[in-house]
């Protein structure tokens, strides 16, 4: 597809990145010229230097075939500015990077006459994320699929857990039906696990099946999934704001300490239900006055990196809280991964990632069938969604008489509602959805899970 990017700050640049290794036909549009040229010699796309909310510089990119625009500036109004303008010069679809709170509501009712196809707002999608990590605290991560029919979970595998030295092939054991389907070990390496694959202590699995049997199995090996009833954050921001807003709504006790007193008093009015501290929270004297040590869950939302790490390690020392850790870079992810950070959230992957699954989203009416796609366990896998078209050339058999690629498994079959964690004997059927999981990118069809 022929996609523009007007804006190559940390979510442009992301999303470049991502949409160029999928052999989309990307084209950049920013003022600045040094962090333009940096990103155009990196991925071997096209940059226009320009303010990408006028019709000159659209013009000159392509607006009149190009299939999306994806405005992700830093402002809101150039975004949306950007899109209606892309719109009317002949753009199909048009996606705006909104962030301000007060325009979230608003941008729903006017999206149509702004010819809009989707607004992103980056710090609540994170929020959201963070959200569903809090409604199982023992989890790592969660990614839904299949509307919300199937779960994938990543949870680590602890000291005296019943899974230590236990055999793929064993699971069997267990009453609820779950696949674990991915692994990452203590070097980082990613697995996806065969039968004869057994689990250690330090392991993160990562597990797939419907809400229900997962909440059950993880109660069969002795992991609580009792939701949090408290939370501390650390940090004042727009994900800070989208949290609260959010576990108050879940009947959570929360507060939030800020350095900035403006800013309290603008929490405290959009957030009478929560309490809000004026005060350092970096401070550790003031981290136990306000009773760090006795909260549920700990979420470092700062500005800065650094701190955000060394509050949830210090937290994590004096405390049993679920850690919340925001990191804005990526560069180091392979050694922040290594650091008992708890649950870790990059606002910008988050953001790109949901972008990334309108755009296969299109793809699938371009003739497609990827449904959705999640990145996980720090990039290094996939998780996709396939739709099983009539015509299909792999109906009807039975799954251990295909000859899969290596680094993939059949995660889900997701057959008119009914989730089913498939067998050797299991096959697909016209209008199932499949989630598969993979280590190797490049699945664009069913079909291309065969060797």
């Amino acid at each position: 597809m022929k996609i523009i990017i007007v804006g190559c700050g940390k979510v442009g640049t992301t999303l470049a990145e991502q949409l160029s290794t999928e052999d989309h036909d990307i084209t950049i549009i920013d003022n600045n010229s040094s962090r333009l040229q940096n990103i155009v010699n990196r991925l071997d796309i096209l940059g226009i230097k320009g303010n990408g909310a006028t019709f000159p510089v659209l013009e000159e990119a392509g607006i009149e075939d190009t299939d999306l625009l994806i405005a992700a500036t830093a402002a809101d109004e150039l975004n949306l500015l950007a899109c209606l303008i892309g719109k009317k010069a002949g753009a199909k679809n048009t996606i705006a990077r909104v962030r301000n709170p007060e325009y979230v509501d608003v941008i729903s009712v006017i999206k149509e006459d702004l010819g809009l196809s989707l607004a992103i707002n980056p710090e609540m999608a994170c929020a959201m994320e963070i959200g569903r990590v809090l409604k199982f605290p023992s989890m790592i991560t969660v990614d839904t699929f299949a509307k919300g029919r199937v779960e994938l979970l990543q949870f680590e595998v602890e000291s005296g857990n019943a899974l230590i030295g236990m055999q793929l092939k064993d699971m069997g054991r267990f009453h609820q039906k779950v696949l674990i389907c991915a692994a990452e070990k203590k070097n980082s390496d990613v697995i996806i696990p065969s039968g004869d694959f057994i689990i250690e202590e330090g392991d993160k699995l990562s597990i797939v099946g419907d809400p229900y049997n997962e909440i059950g199995f993880f109660q069969e090996i002795g992991i609580k999934a009792d939701r949090i009833k408290s939370l501390l954050i650390v940090g004042g921001g727009r994900i800070a704001y989208y949290l609260a807003r959010l576990m108050i709504r879940m009947r959570v006790d929360v507060k939030i300490i800020e350095n900035s007193h403006s800013r309290c008093e603008e929490l405290a009015e959009l957030l009478p239900e929560a309490e809000i501290i004026n005060g350092d929270g970096t401070d550790q004297n003031l981290l136990l006055e306000e009773g760090a040590d006795r909260y549920d869950a700990f979420a470092a939302l700062t500005g800065l990196d650094e701190e955000n790490i060394m509050l949830s390690l210090y937290v994590g020392n004096i405390s049993n809280a679920k850690l919340i850790t925001k990191i804005t870079r990526n560069p180091f992810m392979n050694v922040i991964a290594n650091l008992d950070l708890g649950s870790v959230f990059y606002p910008r992957l988050i953001a790109a990632e949901n972008i990334l699954k309108y755009v296969r989203a299109m793809q699938n009416s371009y003739g497609s069938n990827v449904e959705a796609l999640s990145k996980i366990i720090n990039n290094k896998a996939e998780a996709l969604e396939f739709y099983v078209r009539d015509g299909c050339s792999i109906i009807n058999i039975p799954l251990m008489e295909l000859k899969l690629k290596n680094n993939l498994l059949i995660g889900v079959i997701n057959r008119h509602g009914n989730v089913i964690i498939p067998s050797g004997s299991d096959y697909f059927l016209p209008g199932d959805t499949v989630i598969v999981v993979t280590t190797e990118g490049g699945l664009d069809n069913l079909e291309d899970i065969i060797k």
